[in-house]
């Protein structure tokens, strides 16, 4: 549903210094805007287009599907958001970081344009309340990590390692340095195909699918290591066409969040459990917050109900955590 955002995406990949071997689109707009599109480009691409039903509709049912499809002679498979720009060496930094570890079932990049990350001046004092730092970069921490570092809710393990109470840091520097990792960000991510013999991704997430990409990660984990190459480089730029609304995206937010953390820690201390509770619901109360500070105050207000109505679900009828 959002072709302009996939032309741009193809316009990239096109001017890579690595090629793909070939590109799949699948499709799950319900009208014919995109496939209309598709068929007046004319890319120097070996482009496959498939418009899916309702019954491969939805974020993990189409990735599923174009796995079906690949051909037989892929070895790495790269999944992309329609709504990223490809920076230049994208793919070439992919694959050069599956040929240098051989022990990597999966690598993915960083998005540069959210990335505020910045070079530690020499001499410069940055307080490790108001900044974090790794590698000789800091950023500058939000109100939600100030906060739960008051009251010893945030995690002090590297950024994607996920804590035991599962609330960790995303995102890294554009450095240049490869880090391990346990969890890959959806928008841009890559698997060697065979991963695929084992497992799919997961049918409990449905529609948009908040969190199916922790879910895959966390599974894949089972048969090799997580890679994220700070020079694979997109810019993200989080077009709104096929969202939800934000009292689902809420609900979301706290369902699909326990199932993870529960999938990556079935058995989990009290100490863990408290700390999972009290951490979703000082972000939600802190949500709750813009709708005094933000330029979207409805969206922010519908979207802390739908976090108190997934938190209190949970108490009811939890997700069912398929293994």
């Amino acid at each position: 549903m959002r072709p302009q955002a996939l032309k741009s995406l193809l316009d990239s990949v096109l001017f890579q210094s690595k090629i793909p071997d070939e590109v799949l689109i699948i499709d799950g707009s319900t009208n014919n805007d995109t496939k209309e599109l598709i068929q007046h480009l004319n890319l120097n691409l070996n482009l496959v287009y498939y418009l899916v039903d309702s019954e491969h509709r939805g974020l993990t049912r189409q990735r599923n599907f174009g796995v079906a499809k690949i051909s037989k002679e892929m070895e790495i498979i790269s999944f992309l958001d329609d709504d990223l720009f490809l920076e230049p060496t994208y793919f070439e930094e992919i694959e050069k970081t599956f040929l240098e570890n051989n022990d990597a079932i999966g690598v993915g990049g960083i998005d540069l344009k959210e990335n505020r990350y910045f070079k530690k001046e020499e001499n410069a004092f940055y307080s490790s309340f108001d900044f974090y730092e790794l590698d000789g970069w800091v950023i500058k921490e939000p109100l939600r990590y100030k906060a739960r570092k008051l009251i010893g809710l945030m995690s002090d393990l590297q950024p994607d390692i996920i804590p035991a109470f599962s609330h960790g840091r995303s995102g890294f520097p554009p450095n240049g340095v490869v880090y391990q990792v346990e969890h890959l960000m959806g928008m841009s991510m890559s698997f060697r195909v065979h991963l695929f013999e084992e497992i799919k991704f997961s049918s409990y997430f449905e529609g948009y699918g908040l969190y199916e990409d922790f879910d895959f990660c966390v599974r894949a984990l089972s048969f090799g290591k997580l890679y994220v190459n700070t020079n694979a480089q997109v810019w993200h730029y989080h077009e709104q066409g096929g969202r939800p609304n934000q009292y689902k995206y809420g609900k979301m937010v706290l369902r699909n969040g326990w199932h993870v953390w529960k999938l990556r820690f079935p058995v989990n201390s009290l100490n863990a459990t408290f700390k999972w509770h009290l951490t979703s619901l000082l972000l939600a109360h802190i949500r709750l917050l813009n709708v005094l500070t933000g330029p979207k105050r409805f969206s922010a207000l519908t979207e802390y109900f739908g976090r108190l109505t997934g938190w209190v679900s949970l108490w009811i009828f939890p997700p069912k955590i398929e293994k």
